[in-house]
């Protein structure tokens, strides 16, 4: 058996405490930092870091890849009244790939990184599983990875309190948010990065003016705060066609009925025919809290809550659950 691994590395709480406990498994740790945005206090961290632990250390320039796939994305959907999910395309579309991409460059069969998930093999399929704890479970946000990464991933923090991690550290900082915006508000990134935004009308419900926005790219579905919106009404609806947004009541916001594409799914015979789907979608809104109905709907798929969505928003991902397992994900395009 390989006893080599390829982990994701920052330097950080989280990968450094998954190569202590990879090391502590026999693996050879081979610890690679991807460099997404340009930081040399990032990588030169993580390389001291590597270096005092023994370990060995590599370097990912990943700034391309990651302008044209996460930061280009999440510019244009905004502009299209969309609200994007940076990090679950990101750990799909180039995390995890670059692990794998190293990790075949070097012979190495396993990668890993310090997520707090777990892997489960059912038959022959491997699916993402709930982390023990509650509150950071990252599951959520690894739909999207495809089995051929996931037979390869070891998951040395899956079964994890993040306070014990905690307890072992004096630096206990960790990075929040959206990384690429580094404190910003999303909306003033967007306007630096050439996104128009110009004003446009703020609507009710009957198509009546009642105020005036400074770019749709400012709001999204379930906002009550920002330039024009009116006191006791939020956003219910972004029309981008003629740059209008819609305000409402706040029970307009709930949702029955959601549909999705772009889908990863495990197994979609087992999402349409199981009576113990959950969904989980992340934002401002409200989770059903019941098991939903989920059929095949053009493209992607339709799913019916007994319990109403609060507030989901075209552009997220929602995540299909079967008790701890993820069963897959898709991009919300639609409610109703």
């Amino acid at each position: 058996m390989d006893k080599s691994v390829v982990l994701g590395y920052s330097g950080g709480m989280d990968s450094r405490t998954a190569a202590e406990r990879l090391r502590a498994e026999g693996y050879r740790v081979v610890a690679l930092t991807i460099d997404c945005m340009g930081s040399e206090e990032l990588c030169s961290t993580a390389k001291q870091r590597a270096s005092e632990a023994g370990l060995e250390w590599m370097l990912y320039d990943a700034r391309e890849e990651f302008e044209a796939k996460i930061i280009d994305n999440f510019c244009s959907s905004y502009s299209c009244g969309l609200t994007p999910a940076p990090c679950t395309r990101c750990n799909s579309l180039i995390k995890w790939t670059i692990l794998e991409r190293v990790a075949d460059s070097l012979a190495i069969e396993h990668i890993a990184t310090g997520h707090y998930f777990n892997v489960e093999k059912q038959g022959d399929m491997h699916y993402v599983s709930k982390g023990i704890d509650p509150v950071k479970d990252q599951s959520y946000y690894l739909w999207g990875l495809q089995q051929h990464i996931l037979q390869r991933a070891l998951t040395p923090m899956g079964n994890t309190l993040k306070n014990d991690i905690r307890n072992n550290f004096t630096e206990r900082s960790e990075s929040m948010g959206i990384c690429f915006l580094k404190g910003k508000h999303y909306g003033d990134f967007l306007q630096e990065r050439g996104v128009s935004m110009p004003y446009g009308n703020i609507v009710d419900s009957s198509g009546r003016i009642v105020g005036e926005h400074n770019g749709i790219a400012r709001y999204t579905i379930g906002q009550r705060r920002g330039v024009g919106i009116p006191e006791g009404v939020r956003v219910v609806g972004i029309n981008s066609q003629d740059n209008t947004l819609i305000v409402g009541r706040m029970e307009e916001l709930y949702k029955s009925r959601l549909y999705i594409n772009e889908s990863n799914i495990v197994n979609v015979d087992r999402l349409l025919s199981s009576e113990n789907i959950t969904i989980k979608i992340r934002g401002i809104g409200r989770n059903p809290e019941l098991p939903v109905r989920v059929e095949k709907y053009g493209d992607g798929f339709a799913i019916t809550c007994q319990d109403k969505a609060w507030a989901p928003a075209k552009g997220q991902p929602l995540v299909f659950y079967e008790d701890k397992l993820v069963l897959g994900g898709g991009i919300v395009v639609g409610y109703d």
